[in-house]
């Protein structure tokens, strides 16, 4: 976790019936088919969980009191790592990560059938690779590719990138160029044309969304503000209906009211949230459900 001011972090279509094989790519049986989530009006709601300390189905347990629809739309798992091994960069998952990715059955899947879109945050972890220091555009599309296989193969809905925390030139690391990203993110897209990814709008390659006359600001289907209790409109799609200037730490932030009604008076699309926990949190979330969706929360262990 950390301190709300200063540090970092903190096109959802609903999935109808029969069509969750297709976003996270595992066939379901027909006892296990998705329900028609219940629409609701209004910003997405995206909730951080800090894995290390709470359960991702925490996000699943609340709804709104006026016609039942889940007040979050995006879960993010926090957080997986990329990893230097002194030659390359490569995907590293730490132990409670890698539970609940080896428990997706039971950690995502009741998320996913609710119709909230589970993805995978990728994070700097102090050894020099981060996603702007890639040494070739061959480098890049390599670790996208273990990104892609990872949202394939625990059906995934998509990958959030997040870049703190990577220490760029320690460990004989190259320091952050121009083309990083670009080429990470644009060989991304092309791996999962139809998945989300999302920019936590922080660090050297936030900085960094064009490159020789390619700009991939619009490939990111949504981006917030990394700021928690601040109000800051994020670089990334030119779309506001896919960004969050508004960034809430849960039951720490006081404003949550204050950026709800301006996110919808001022026509934003996103609702950003962080470290939800698995205790009932009902009461402070209906502060932003309230100016968001015009209801109170409910919370159902």
């Amino acid at each position: 976790m950390k301190d709300e001011f200063l540090s970092r972090r903190t096109l959802l279509s609903l999935l109808a019936a029969g069509g969750a094989a297709a976003a996270t790519g595992v066939p379901l049986t027909a006892s296990a088919a998705p329900r028609k989530p219940r629409a609701k009006n209004g910003p997405i709601s995206v909730a951080y969980v800090e894995v290390n300390n709470h359960s991702m189905l925490n996000v699943g347990k609340y709804t709104l009191a006026k016609g039942g629809a889940q007040v979050f739309d995006v879960a993010v798992i926090f957080a997986a790592n990329i990893n230097y091994d002194g030659t390359k960069a490569y995907l590293h998952f730490n132990e409670n990560v890698q539970r609940v990715l080896d428990n997706v059955e039971t950690e995502v899947r009741p998320l996913q059938r609710k119709g909230i879109k589970v993805l995978l945050s990728i994070l700097g972890n102090h050894q020099g690779a981060g996603f702007a220091n890639f040494p070739s555009q061959a480098a890049a599309s390599a670790f996208a590719q273990e990104l892609a296989d990872a949202v394939n193969r625990y059906g995934l809905d998509g990958i959030d990138f997040d870049d703190e925390y990577a220490e760029y030139g320690v460990n004989g690391t190259g320091l952050p160029n121009a083309s990083s990203f670009v080429y990470l993110v644009s060989a991304l897209r092309q791996k999962l044309p139809t998945k989300l990814i999302t920019l936590y709008d922080i660090g050297p390659s936030a900085e960094r969304l064009s490159y020789n006359g390619q700009s991939i600001a619009n490939t990111f289907d949504y981006a917030w503000n990394p700021y928690y209790g601040t109000w800051s409109i994020p670089r990334g799609p030119s779309d506001k209906a896919r960004l969050s200037p508004a960034a809430v730490h849960i039951n720490v932030s006081t404003n949550a009211a204050t950026l709800a009604t301006r996110t919808k008076n001022e026509g934003y699309g996103v609702f950003l949230t962080y470290d939800l926990g698995s205790t009932n949190s009902a009461g402070y979330i209906s502060g932003f459900t309230n100016p968001l969706y015009g209801s109170n929360a409910v919370y159902t262990p």
